[in-house]
């Protein structure tokens, strides 16, 4: 499938570190504060990757309180850091295949949603960070979020190869559907808290099994 693949382009949250129940788990203690009675199985049940100035209206609109988010941002940033910082692991296999990717000469990089500030402390906590200097992209160098393409393709372009030779991997509905929108093959990382979906992917269960389609 991939075999002219020169470059793949990693999702952050949920696909290179282990972050999706962390940032569900700061949702419950941001919307908890202001008397929600929002649990973990709710939040993981709604969680789809997106804007997180998405993520928070849905939530606050889904549990009908009336908090601004110029309120909800900054707690859920704080809750989420200190999270990070206790518990925030690499996905298994992440290290593992980003040496197999540069002992086989395939570039690699980062696209996320978040704020390039976020994604480089995520992959310094997980000592990723060395691994992709000057190859972390974030939707606010775009100003464009998945599902929308632009940022997959910006990143793609910076990288300096073009479409067909790159394969995204993501895990979230709304990132594969980022990737399926830029016109690159796209690759779901399955988790335990994926959601069903009806998008047309490879699916994998484990990042080193990339490493078979390269």
């Amino acid at each position: 499938m991939a075999a002219q693949t020169r470059c793949i382009i990693f999702d952050c949250d949920g696909t290179l570190v282990d972050s999706e129940r962390l940032c569900c788990q700061a949702l419950v203690k941001v919307f908890n504060r202001f008397g929600c009675t929002l649990s973990m199985s709710e939040a993981l049940a709604h969680f789809e990757g997106g804007k997180l100035a998405d993520i928070l209206s849905s939530t606050r609109d889904r549990l009908g309180i009336n908090v601004s988010l110029d309120r909800l941002e900054p707690l859920y940033r704080q809750e989420l850091d200190q999270l990070f910082l206790s518990h925030l692991k690499p996905m298994d296999g992440a290290l593992n295949l980003i040496a197999y990717l540069k002992n086989k000469g395939v570039e690699f990089c980062v696209a996320s949603n978040g704020p390039k500030a976020k994604i480089e402390r995520a992959l310094a906590l997980t000592g990723m960070l060395e691994l992709f200097e000057g190859k972390v992209f974030s939707a606010f160098d775009t100003n464009s979020w998945k599902p929308d393409p632009d940022l997959i393709r910006y990143s793609a372009m910076n990288m300096g190869f073009t479409l067909d030779e790159c394969l995204y991997v993501d895990d979230t509905p709304k990132g594969l559907e980022a990737g399926i929108n830029a016109g690159v093959k796209t690759v779901q990382l399955v988790g335990p808290v994926s959601r069903n979906h009806k998008l047309e992917v490879t699916k994998i269960h484990h990042l080193r099994e990339l490493e078979t389609m390269l």
